[in-house]
């Protein structure tokens, strides 16, 4: 079992910039800006070859599949969470975590999950079936308002991405709709492309090189920054497509295949299962990471019930 040392260094972790804090999220309501990319949309991934990870080892994906172009957004989720409840998939409970011997109640949003199996691995915990959090109803950072009925978006977040999700409630939302969250390799593939330049492959989605207008990082002083003199926000999904917010020039920084936000914003969990481990996996950094973190082979992890401002996702699906 993790003891609690250990899982305050995972917290910790997403900080990945050596900041002693976590952002102060909850105090900064931005403007609403619209940056035209359409959050239902989706990209083909088509089959081949490319380079995986720091050491461009060639792996192969042997089937098309799609990729939403952008992060699940607050509206979506919205949408996703009141049809659920409607339908039973989802309940409004006080919900038992548990993570590193420790365990807490919650009041928030709840699924059914079968259970991981379990093979007693050092340091490995017991993901057992039951019910699980896909989202607290009270906590600061939350993008949506819970009435007693319904849930509906904060509207200047409407078309940021969805945070405050647990890997849970990532993977209940795909599901949902017949999608999954992508694999690590699927991911990767989707955000880099298998373009190499001097033998490798590409280290951002939109190249070799990064400024502080392709993404949103740490200290990235992108719009929201300079109006509110703030570190730490998410930005509306698509926001670095080449348009200019209020005097602040952009970048146009898809993936190759046409996928924005690989590389900032939110971190963005994967759906890999991995035998003798409980952690679950994301890619991407976050709005809170250095740009050096934005490299698309990095990596996070996290218990499945965590959740934070920083972490959001987007979904797969086989070819249509």
């Amino acid at each position: 079992m993790k003891n609690t040392f250990l899982i305050f260094i995972a917290f910790l972790s997403f900080a990945l910039g050596g900041c002693a804090t976590a952002p102060a999220i909850g105090a900064v309501t931005p403007p609403f800006i619209d940056p035209g990319i359409d959050p239902e949309s989706w990209a083909l991934i088509p089959a081949g070859t490319f380079p995986y990870g720091q050491h461009d080892h060639l792996t192969s994906v042997d089937y098309d599949y799609e990729m939403m172009v952008t992060d699940v957004t607050n509206a979506q989720f919205a949408r996703f969470l009141n049809a659920a409840l409607a339908e039973g998939v989802l309940r409004i409970a006080t919900i038992e975590v548990e993570m590193g011997g420790n365990v807490t109640t919650v009041d928030g949003v709840s699924v059914d999950y079968p259970g991981d199996e379990f093979r007693g691995h050092k340091h490995e915990e017991e993901i057992k079936a039951g019910e699980k959090l896909v989202m607290p109803l009270e906590e600061d950072g939350l993008r949506l308002r819970w009435n007693g009925t319904t849930f509906e978006p904060i509207d200047e977040y409407s078309n940021h991405p969805a945070t405050m999700v647990t890997w849970f409630g990532a993977k209940a939302y795909c599901e949902f709709y017949g999608w999954r969250l992508p694999s690590e390799v699927e991911w990767e593939k989707a955000a880099r492309g298998t373009e190499l330049v001097d033998g490798r492959g590409l280290p951002f989605p939109w190249g070799t090189e990064i400024k502080g207008n392709n993404a949103n990082y740490y200290s990235s002083f992108d719009l929201f920054e300079k109006l509110f003199g703030k570190l730490g926000n998410t930005t509306p999904v698509g926001f670095y497509n080449g348009k200019t917010y209020d005097g602040y020039q952009t970048l146009d920084s898809p993936s190759p295949y046409g996928l924005y936000d690989m590389a900032g914003n939110v971190w963005q969990w994967t759906g890999d299962v991995y035998p003798d481990q409980h952690y679950r996996y994301m890619r991407g950094g976050s709005f809170y990471s250095y740009e050096v973190d934005l490299r698309v082979w990095k990596r996070n992890s996290a218990h499945p019930s965590y959740y934070s401002p920083q972490v959001g996702f987007r979904c797969a699906r086989p070819l249509q």
